[in-house]
Order: structure tokens, then C-alpha cells, then sequence
């Protein structure tokens, strides 16, 4: 899962940054306005943390852009504003939560974690498709009863193309996805294919049906 972190104060952007990456999220920052705009222009994100007082611009405007592109991405709020009229503006606009510095860390990851699964798996925990269930919290995956082994990387690309079902996803997108901005500068994405390859082999060793489909020339999708 994919986290970007406007955030302008370099030592907290850095601390949620170290503690999302330990829960297995994949974190960028942007620091300025002009470098968030940028940033939500070309990737997409599962979640975004915006602060609203920025170098350069006002995050609301951020918040704007995202409804007018009409992205998807989740967004809470984090801003040492306490107002109740910026609050009630930025849930207007389309973010999803608003946390008031100073917070705790655990809190914000339990938000994060809660809005990645009301938007991509209707709030629960479990995700069940006929002999395949995954828990989300635990960080599980089981076939025909019997536990998986995934690398952090496998289990990542799982739930993206569970959260992405019957979608096709390009190559790149799925490069971006678990290499973020750092994609650009490879040469090719083939470690992408190393890690679905790899994915598809243990899901149908376990005897899960062939849900995970190679659309040649284009990239791949999940079936339900």
C-alpha cells in the first residue's frame, strides 16, 4: 500500500514515514505545495496525508485538484489548525479524516488502515473469495485452510489486485506501485514480473483457482 506525506515539518514527516514502513506501507513525501501537486498529478495513492499549511500554496487547494481529476485517493487531514471551519471545509472537498497535531503514531496508522479498507474492501478485515481468505490485520493468506507464505512484496501486489479486481493493470503501474516514485528510474520492470510469477506460483501450488490473469501485451488482472 502506497502512502504520500505532505508534510512540510521534515522531522515528523520522517518519523510517520519510519513507522508507516515498518507495517509494511510504501511512503513518499513531498514538503512543499508545488512538489505535492506534482506528485498527485502522476501517481496515485492509497492514502495521503496533507497537511494544510504548506510552503507555496494551501493543502485545501491539494484537496481540490484531487476531486477535480476525480482520483480515488484516500485523504486525512493532519494540521495543527484545531478550526472547526477548516475542518468542515476539508471533509467538503473529499478528505475522509482529519487528525489534529499533535497526535500519536499508532492512532494515524489505525486511520490509515481503516480507510485503505472501507475503500477498497467494504470494511472488513477478511477478504473471502471461494477457497482464498485473506486477513488483512494479521497479514494472512490461506488456501484450502492451509497458510501461505508470502514475501511483503507478493502479499502487497495480492491486495492490490484484490482491491483492483477485474481491472487491468500495467506493468508500470504495478512498478509505481511498489517501487513508488523510484520507478522512473529504472531501466525496466522486470522485477515486476519476478514478483506476480513467483505470486501466481505459490497461489496455485495451494490449489487457489487462476483468479491472477496475464493480459499479454497490456499487464494483468484479477477475475472474480
Amino acid at each position: 500500500m502506497k502512502i504520500l506525506i505532505i508534510e512540510d515539518e521534515a522531522e515528523l514527516a520522517k518519523s510517520i514515514s519510519e513507522y508507516l514502513s515498518e507495517e509494511n506501507y510504501l511512503c513518499e513525501i513531498a514538503t512543499t505545495f508545488s512538489e505535492a501537486m506534482s506528485k498527485i498529478e502522476i501517481f496515485h495513492y492509497d492514502c495521503i496525508l496533507l497537511d494544510i499549511m504548506l510552503p507555496g500554496g494551501n493543502g485545501l487547494k491539494i484537496l481540490e485538484e484531487l476531486k477535480k481529476q476525480q482520483k480515488q485517493d484516500g485523504v486525512i487531514i493532519i494540521s495543527a489548525k484545531n478550526a472547526l471551519e477548516d475542518k468542515i471545509t476539508g471533509l467538503t472537498l473529499g478528505a475522509d479524516d482529519y487528525l489534529t497535531k499533535p497526535f500519536h503514531l499508532s492512532e494515524l496508522m489505525a486511520r490509515v488502515y481503516s480507510i485503505i479498507r472501507r475503500k477498497q474492501f467494504s470494511s472488513s478485515n477478511l477478504v473471502m473469495q471461494n477457497e482464498l481468505q485473506i486477513d488483512l490485520l494479521a497479514k494472512t493468506v490461506v488456501v484450502n485452510d492451509e497458510i501461505i507464505s508470502l514475501t511483503k512484496k507478493e502479499f502487497d501486489l495480492l491486495i492490490y489486485f484484490i482491491g483492483n479486481k477485474n481491472k487491468v493493470i500495467s506493468k508500470s503501474t504495478l512498478a509505481e506501485h511498489l517501487s513508488g516514485d523510484f520507478a522512473d528510474m529504472l531501466d525496466n520492470h522486470d522485477f515486476v514480473y519476478a514478483h506476480v510469477k513467483n505470486l501466481k506460483k505459490k497461489l496455485y501450488d495451494a490449489g487457489c483457482e487462476h483468479y491472477l490473469k496475464t493480459v499479454y501485451g497490456t499487464g494483468y488482472k484479477w477475475e472474480t
